[in-house]
């Protein structure tokens, strides 16, 4: 059974499951090949606008790396070129990714729901960078993303204590973008969420997506002006650009091309 699964669902949207629930979702070679891959096919495939990353249980979204792997002198595995850690946190990416969290999502748990766009998550979930226990480092990111999505002094804390953050504080830090009460619930709000998504205008998410990332990278006034004037021109240049306003004057829904 592959450990990554890609399901392409009805509204343009795709939803990844890493599926190692015996493992607690640890990231082994195999999940890294198979979400570098699961990034190739849906950047690939034009009818999806949206994705969904999950794992499979109840317990955890993803526990990080698998320590077993690590010992038995197999780390490299874990990560890939292109995509870093899992193959995935780094990966350039042009739509938007969701991570529906189930469980608790430590060390490189966090940092894979750091590497996404929106964070949809049950009211059990938790999350931290408890890799100073064994004397690492969260080296896949977490270590710089996590102070910018949280209050920088929070954020510290968690990295040098090796705490843990309830998925109700999260929500209320705006890591989380929703709350959901059970794992029962979870995948049809992160859906819901990417259906509002899918259902705009594809070339402009992309393009939106693109400059909002850049928000807090360090860009200057005139890089992030010029970085959205481009957007804009790439947006006009594009057949949604006539649809939009087209369907608004004949009063029905956006046929989008997503070109």
């Amino acid at each position: 059974m592959s450990a990554v699964t890609v399901e392409r669902l009805p509204g343009h949207v795709a939803l990844v499951t890493i599926d190692r629930p015996e493992a607690r979702n640890a990231v082994n070679g195999d999940v890294a090949t198979g979400l570098e891959a699961a990034v190739d096919a849906t950047e690939a495939d034009d009818d999806i606008r949206a994705v969904v990353l999950t794992g499979a249980g109840r317990e955890a979204f993803c526990a990080g790396a698998d320590l077993k792997e690590v010992s038995a002198g197999r780390g490299s595995a874990l990560r890939t070129e292109r995509g870093g850690f899992a193959g995935f946190v780094y990966r350039e990416r042009s739509k938007p990714w969701i991570a529906a969290v189930n469980g608790k999502a430590l060390a490189g748990g966090t940092e894979l729901v750091l590497a996404c766009d929106l964070v949809v998550a049950v009211r059990q979930a938790a999350f931290g960078l408890p890799e100073v226990l064994r004397g690492l480092i969260a080296a896949a990111g977490g270590l710089y993303r996590l102070p910018r999505a949280i209050p920088p002094n929070i954020a510290l804390e968690l990295i040098l204590t090796a705490g843990q953050l309830d998925a109700e504080r999260a929500h209320g830090f705006g890591l989380v973008n929703r709350l959901v009460d059970d794992v029962e619930g979870l995948r049809e709000a992160a859906l819901a969420l990417a259906a509002e998504i899918a259902r705009n205008g594809p070339v402009a998410v992309r393009q939106s997506l693109r400059v909002a990332r850049e928000a807090n990278s360090g860009l200057d006034e005139a890089a992030l002006r010029a970085l959205t004037r481009d957007a804009f021109e790439r947006v006009a240049a594009s057949e949604d650009f006539k649809e939009g306003p087209r369907a608004f004057i004949e009063k029905r829904a956006p046929r989008w091309s997503g070109r």
